[in-house]
């Protein structure tokens, strides 16, 4: 067995190990013989057999569901930019769901929420949708007329500031309730996908990470250059329009259902590449998805940690987890 294969033996342990100890984590106590009564049979209680299998088992598996799709929007951004600060929220697809969260709350009491509340919890994630499918159309429609990628880079960050403008403004009109509404969104939160919305955002994720594989080739060229890639043969425009469309919907996807989620994108694609001692994207790729799904279970279970008999912020854990990593890769490797 060489190192490589010992790493995804050892990745794969922490995952389950990770998943496991996040079930059994929580606010309500709850022993961990009751907890493993409650996810194999009953535990005698329906309360901690609600919690355990409604509740904390749906929000682990929708932690390593975001974390792996964050994490491959930030290698792809980073694969195609050529910069290593580049992440999944670099193009603005997050702060589009953003701005169409905070459309929602501000139309609470206008004659179109009695439709809006028909939706109920699926509100949010439509709004998000929208307001991140919107911001994508514009990248794409910029792609299809100007070559240069840093360019698209550039764009698709004033996308972002106008969309992040345009919640302050919206913020500024909105009530306190409305208000207190969004902020919550924004801290993030990995426990409002219940069964019933898991499938839909399996299948968007899963999809974009099919599509990854089959871009492997593509990927590992540009690493080079656009230049070096268009030599070898390969369709620039249209791999560029299937990086940007796969990166902006898993991206945009995960940040309706969850909130969003800073630093897992940025810094999980440098720890892979670290480890691995490679950029090949056949082996960068899947350590880029188990990674990202550890550290998103490390920081739900230290997120669920009571401190003043509250929770911590998932967006604010990631933060303090990342911010840290990056400036440890840099010393390390004296560059990014």
């Amino acid at each position: 067995m060489n190192n490589r294969s010992a790493i995804f033996l050892l990745l794969v342990a922490f995952l389950a190990v990770a998943f496991i100890c996040d079930i059994f984590t929580g606010n309500a106590p709850i022993s961990v013989n009751e907890a493993w009564a409650a996810l194999f049979n009953t535990s005698g209680d329906p309360i901690i057999d609600e919690i355990i299998r409604n509740y904390r088992l749906p929000k682990a598996i929708t932690a390593m569901i975001a974390g792996a799709a964050l994490s491959l929007s930030g290698l792809l951004m980073q694969t195609l930019f050529r910069n290593p600060l580049a992440g999944p929220d670099v193009l603005g697809v997050s702060a589009g769901a953003g701005l169409g969260v905070a459309l929602l709350t501000m139309l609470s009491g206008t004659a179109v929420y009695p439709f809006i509340s028909s939706m109920g919890s699926m509100a949010q994630v439509v709004a998000a949708v929208g307001g991140a499918a919107l911001v994508l159309l514009l990248i794409l429609g910029v792609s299809a007329r100007i070559k240069d990628s840093i360019t698209i880079l550039v764009l698709g960050m004033i996308f972002g500031y106008v969309a992040s403008a345009m919640v302050t403004i919206l913020q500024s009109f909105a009530d306190p309730d409305s208000l207190k509404v969004f902020v919550t969104w924004t801290f993030g939160s990995l426990g409002g996908v219940t069964w019933d919305k898991m499938p839909l955002l399996f299948a968007f994720v899963l999809t974009g990470v099919a599509v990854a594989y089959l871009l492997q080739k593509a990927l590992n060229s540009l690493l080079l250059g656009e230049n070096y890639a268009a030599s070898t043969g390969l369709n620039i425009k249209r791999n560029r329009f299937l990086i940007i469309t796969i990166a902006a919907i898993i991206t945009g996807t995960v940040t309706a259902f969850t909130g969003p989620i800073a630093f897992v994108g940025v810094v999980i694609p440098h720890f892979a590449r670290s480890f691995l001692g490679t950029v090949n994207h056949k082996t960068i790729l899947p350590a880029t998805l188990l990674m990202g799904s550890i550290l998103m279970l490390v920081c739900d279970i230290v997120s669920q940690i009571p401190i003043a008999n509250r929770t911590l912020p998932v967006n604010a854990v990631t933060a303090v987890f990342g911010a840290p990593m990056i400036v440890w890769i840099v010393l390390k490797r004296k560059k990014l």
